[in-house]
């Protein structure tokens, strides 16, 4: 509309000489150059404020994000210092019927006098406890007259091997290891023949 009143306002020359005529065309033309500008800079206003709006929604999102990204990794936190904290009790709990077995194994050593008794229910709770850890999977390592790895075993001592198949192999267990489903948790410490 402004560039329509503009153009309005363009008087045309009575005669009709052609240099009068550019001249008029080329006020028309700077006018009609003049109204563009002022509706884009009136588009550009619209532009900046649009994505104003924008800016401040994606600001917003990306500092709930960030809220809820450290909550969640406060949570994980506790929760983890909590598994740690807790994760063993099962373990505890089962073993404590052991326990159990043992004190009364040790209330009866100074009053029975019958000492295979006491033998035999100091295995019982030895073969009890060795099923417990069984069901945990935690294995003894069979060393003896196996051959001599450095994954599973540590030499404390070699000796002159007593027979000749024997060489390079495990002779004597001073110390039983433990695997735990694969993963070797002690290292059973072994005599080596030469």
């Amino acid at each position: 509309m402004k560039g329509m009143e503009n153009e309005a306002k363009v008087e045309m020359p009575e005669n009709n000489n052609p240099e009068n005529v550019d001249e008029v065309t080329n006020l028309q033309d700077e006018q009609s150059n003049e109204a563009e500008n002022v509706d884009s800079s009136d588009n550009m206003t619209d532009d900046f404020g649009s994505l104003k709006i924008k800016y401040d929604e994606l600001k917003d999102s990306h500092l709930r994000l960030v809220a809820e990204f450290d909550n969640y990794r406060k949570r994980t936190l506790r929760e983890k210092a909590e598994l740690i904290k807790s994760g063993g009790e099962s373990a505890l709990t089962n073993l404590l019927p052991v326990v159990d077995d043992f004190s009364r194994a040790v209330s009866t050593l100074g009053v029975s006098a019958d000492a295979t008794a006491v033998a035999e229910g100091v295995e019982l709770i030895y073969n009890k406890f060795m099923s417990y850890l069984a069901q945990q999977g935690v294995k003894p390592i069979d060393a003896v007259g196996q051959p001599f790895d450095t994954e599973i075993f540590d030499a404390i001592a070699t000796i002159p091997a007593p027979e000749e198949d024997l060489k390079g192999k495990v002779v004597d267990c001073v110390q039983t290891g433990y695997v735990l489903y694969d993963k070797v948790i002690r290292h059973a410490k072994v005599v080596v023949g030469e």
